[in-house]
């Protein structure tokens, strides 16, 4: 292998962790993200506690059409 395929190599491979870690800071933005809304919605919708995921997404869209 020529030291410029080596060169190559590593700036690939620079590039592939750039793009993990970015994909990780948007999956731990995303997951804040979705945290905070939950929180804001039993906040001011206590009885969305007690729903099951399939009846609060039901209630939601029958209040929201």
């Amino acid at each position: 292998m020529t030291e410029q395929e080596k060169k190559l190599l590593q700036a690939k491979h620079r590039l592939e962790e750039a793009q993990m870690r970015d994909r990780a800071k948007e999956r731990k933005e995303r997951t804040r993200r979705l945290i905070q809304e939950g929180a804001i919605l039993e906040k001011a919708f206590p009885k969305a506690i007690a729903m099951e995921l399939e009846e609060l997404s039901i209630y939601l869209k029958e209040k929201l059409n």
